[in-house]
């Protein structure tokens, strides 16, 4: 069975909105809505699990049923950080199989990445997708600062693919604050993660700008 959690916990700060960024509307139609469309698309089989706050999940169903949104999906309860929302999510996925983990904010992932890091998990069990960083990159010192050589680094996207015995057992770990995503609860246990290539519309939506940018891609 293959499973994906689509993590929604945003409330909206770096937006200056009341509104959760996650409901957001892109040329007429909510961000997250988006996002739960990007995997059905890829696989209708395909058991959409949303981790959302508890006390948003009112305002959500009222927002599928204005927009008739029929994706079929289930709702698991946020947690007090993104490793405690995961886990929730977790709890639902009851088969053997593989388990994607993916921004509720990144909309725009595509078709190929989607079924890129699903495949390559299936004989690798840790995959995660990046893009190549094309700026200047310098590192902050006591002195002052120093570029460094950009190659040697990647920016790091969603979904995050896993086989489902190995992310349980990751996420079976006391939480520590350097867990900034899946892969790195994963590497806790000694496990290595490969990488495969993104795609650099695969945007987070997180301020006005990426709305714009957002709205331009669509």
């Amino acid at each position: 069975m293959d499973y994906v959690l689509i993590v929604a916990g945003g409330k909206g700060l770096r937006m200056g909105t009341d509104i959760p960024k996650q409901f957001l509307l892109i040329e007429g139609k909510p961000v997250l809505m988006r996002t739960l469309e990007a995997f059905y698309t890829y696989n209708q089989d395909m058991h959409i699990i949303l981790v959302l706050p508890h006390d948003q999940q009112v305002y959500w169903k009222r927002l599928c049923e204005e927009y008739r949104f029929s994706v079929p999906h289930q709702i698991a309860d946020g947690g007090e950080t993104r490793f405690h929302s995961v886990r929730n999510g977790l709890a639902l996925v009851e088969e053997a199989g593989l388990v994607g983990v993916h921004d509720g904010v990144r909309p725009f992932v595509s078709q190929e990445v989607i079924a890129r890091c699903y495949e390559l998990a299936r004989t690798e069990k840790a995959v995660i997708p990046v893009i190549k960083v094309v700026e200047t990159v310098r590192r902050l010192t006591a002195g002052g600062s120093l570029t460094v050589d950009r190659e040697q680094y990647r920016l790091v996207q969603t979904p995050q693919v896993f086989d489902v015995e190995l992310l349980k057992r990751a996420y079976g770990q006391a939480y520590v604050p350097s867990f900034t995503d899946d892969a790195s609860v994963v590497e806790a246990l000694g496990v290595p993660v490969t990488l495969t290539e993104g795609n650099r519309e695969n945007i987070k939506i997180t301020t006005p700008f990426d709305l714009k940018v957002a709205a331009a891609l669509i």
